[in-house]
């Protein structure tokens, strides 16, 4: 015998189990209550608003405003769900200018706590405040229940017992510490969207954030950020309210120093709306490529002002996304007035920004290597030394441009006519040549280091370049700073043709794995177009037939250099044909073939990689991200001697 299922029936829920599973989208957590109450009051066109917590938020939170107030009538209303003043019809959904605008905060707040409300209007003729109290209910209740009290005016809202009848949601709180951590975060972010605006918050009756109204921005970001914070950030600004697509923008982006491991530090602001978006996200990333290390986020202040028609905020939950009409607009707007920023600033490292968050590069780029390690294989060095012979960088330059229609040579007859010649007999070329052979722009607001014959420069380790300015002492990793000289030359080039090559008469052999091989079609467009020439020779190895000129000038070996190019193409996010790829491919020569840690460098030597750090766009820190430039200031000295 079959037994049929039975078909359940379709039956409304009750309003007690509507309310409680659209609470379940609206407050996640006592902060989502704060977050929603706060900006009510800032809705209501309030100047000053305070928050209570207790135990985190789960046992208290108290919210107190000096806006409108809500009239007594309207109070048993203002917590049924799809109840609000601040739309009417579709239309208004178009350009919703409040911060609240569905109707659902306070009804699902209070189905699932113990809330009370008590408010009063200036206009009340009874000069009362009025309350209304409920127990986990939002039907049912009426004018009837609603009972005077004493107040100012404003409204003062008050939430017991978070998620008392929803046991399984307070199970999955965290710790108090942590709840009351995110509340306060949440207060933190609205002070910074609302500078005009009073703010106090409280926690175990311990004073967390008081700020005064009538702050600009900065005084705000500051006050919330901590003025520690300011000699590292830069201002950013933008005006495009041209047309109903127009954007206002005013922010404050940090020094690449103050990167950060997360995007915690990250403020962004539509419309005084604490938001997260993956475009601003990007717009504010791309002018940081090559100043910060990979996988460290900019610190940044964002505020957005727009038209309401153009940005759709109903689209989540907890309305902490938004959708833009114009997106690329957006994105435009922003990285332009990074960039900026950015170009006009002295990005050199304070000694102090460093001293808290210590760089985590490859520590082999600066670390000065053991004197028995100091000559490479191959190199011949005077009796009794350790000299690295690297050859001038200035000449590098020079041969840089040698055109390709030169006569072929092997790699080897370069190497072994380089290794017979004694480093001191290749003069370096005069610095004043580079200049005509340098295409590179000029920085703008960069501080400037004038190479005259009183500019002393001391060689620390054969790896540190020691010298001053007009704030203080500087100290420069030499390898960073000839690795992003080198990039940006390298990048300049081959933005206009590929980089120049040199064809072997005898390729080099290069073993490489079957995967390895297989690839080579798919980056033989890279790799024409940084200059090497290589086919297939047989299952597992490589012919190389051209290599870049300057590669071998700076003597680094074709294995080598396709065995480090194949690593780094495979990696996931490695695509052959993207800019990103060229780039990531580029850092590596540029990193092989700059001066090294522990390399000696001349007088001339020294002076042209100073002149060219004012040359190059970016060059306080490297491909990589690290600092080329570390800045002692006077204050710090003085400081250090105790004279300050």
């Amino acid at each position: 015998m079959t037994l049929v299922p039975s078909i359940p029936r379709i039956l409304a829920l009750s309003p007690l189990v509507a309310s409680q599973i659209a609470a379940g989208e609206v407050v996640e957590r006592p902060a989502s209550v704060v977050k929603e109450l706060v900006e009510n009051s800032i809705d209501a066109g309030s100047t000053s608003i305070s928050v209570e917590l207790e135990q985190g938020g789960t046992e208290l939170i108290r919210v107190t405003d000096n806006g409108c107030g809500v009239e007594r009538a309207d109070l048993p209303l203002a917590i049924s769900p799809h109840a609000t003043s601040k739309v009417a019809s579709v239309e208004d959904l178009d350009h919703v200018a409040t911060l609240g605008f569905r109707g659902e905060a306070l009804a699902s707040i209070a189905s699932v706590s113990r809330l009370s409300i008590r408010s009063r209007t200036a206009t009340d003729p009874s000069g009362a405040a009025w309350q209304l109290e409920t127990e986990g209910r939002v039907e049912g209740l009426g004018e009837q229940d609603v009972r005077p009290a004493s107040g100012p005016v404003g409204t003062s809202i008050t939430v017991r017992n978070l998620f008392f009848n929803t046991p399984a949601r307070r199970k999955f709180l965290r710790t108090i510490s942590t709840e009351q951590s995110r509340c306060i975060d949440t207060v933190l972010e609205l002070a910074l969207s609302h500078p005009g605006l009073a703010f106090l918050c409280k926690a175990q009756g311990r004073t967390m954030l008081d700020v005064p109204p009538n702050q600009s921005p900065r005084e705000r970001a500051l006050d919330v950020l901590g003025r520690e914070l300011g000699p590292e950030l830069l201002e950013v600004s933008a005006d495009q309210l041209d047309d109903s697509r127009g954007i206002s923008l005013w922010g404050l982006v940090g020094r690449p120093s103050i990167a950060r491991a997360t995007r915690a530090a990250q403020h962004t602001f539509v419309n005084g709306r604490a938001v997260r978006d993956r475009t601003i996200q990007h717009a504010l990333s791309e002018p940081f490529r090559g100043i910060i290390e990979p996988g460290r986020h900019p610190t940044a202040l964002l505020m957005i002002e727009m038209s309401p028609a153009g940005v759709d905020v109903n689209v989540h939950p907890q309305k902490a996304e938004v959708r833009f009409r114009d997106s690329g607009v957006v994105h435009s707007v922003v990285y332009h007035a990074v960039k900026r920023a950015l170009a006009e600033a002295d990005l050199t490292a304070s000694f102090h920004a460093l001293r808290p968050s210590p760089w985590r590069g490859d520590p082999r780029a600066i670390i000065p290597p053991s004197r028995s390690d100091a000559v490479e294989p191959g190199l011949s060095s005077p009796a009794g030394t350790t000299q690295v012979a690297t050859g001038s960088f200035v000449d590098y330059f020079k041969r840089f441009t040698r055109p390709a229609s030169a006569e072929p040579l092997s790699f080897e007859a370069i190497r072994q006519a380089v290794d017979a010649a004694p480093f001191e007999s290749r003069p370096p070329a005069p610095a004043v040549e580079l200049s005509e052979q340098s295409p590179i722009t000029e920085p703008v607001g960069a501080t400037s280091f004038i190479p005259t014959p009183a500019a002393r420069l001391l060689q620390v380790h054969n790896s540190f370049v020691v010298t001053q300015d007009e704030h203080g002492v500087l100290i420069v990793d030499q390898h960073a700073l000839h690795e992003r000289v080198m990039f940006e030359s390298l990048l300049a080039r081959v933005t206009q043709s590929d980089l120049e090559s040199q064809r072997l008469l005898t390729p080099v052999i290069v073993d490489a794995g079957p995967a390895q091989v297989a690839r080579l079609d798919e980056l033989t467009p890279l790799l024409t177009r940084i200059g090497v020439d290589a086919a297939p020779l047989g299952p597992k190895q490589i012919a190389v037939h051209a290599f870049p000129t300057f590669l071998f000038d700076r003597r680094v070996e074709p294995a080598e250099f396709l065995t480090s190019l194949f690593d780094q193409a495979s990696a996931s996010d490695f695509v052959p044909g993207s800019e990103d790829a060229l780039r990531d491919v580029l850092d590596m020569m540029a990193c092989k073939a700059a001066v090294k840690a522990g390399d000696r460098m001349t007088d001339s030597e020294l002076h042209e990689l100073m002149r060219l750090r004012d040359a190059v766009e970016r060059s306080s820190n490297c491909p990589h991200g690290r600092p080329t430039t570390v800045r002692l200031s006077i204050r710090e000295l003085e400081r250090l001697f105790g004279r300050a």
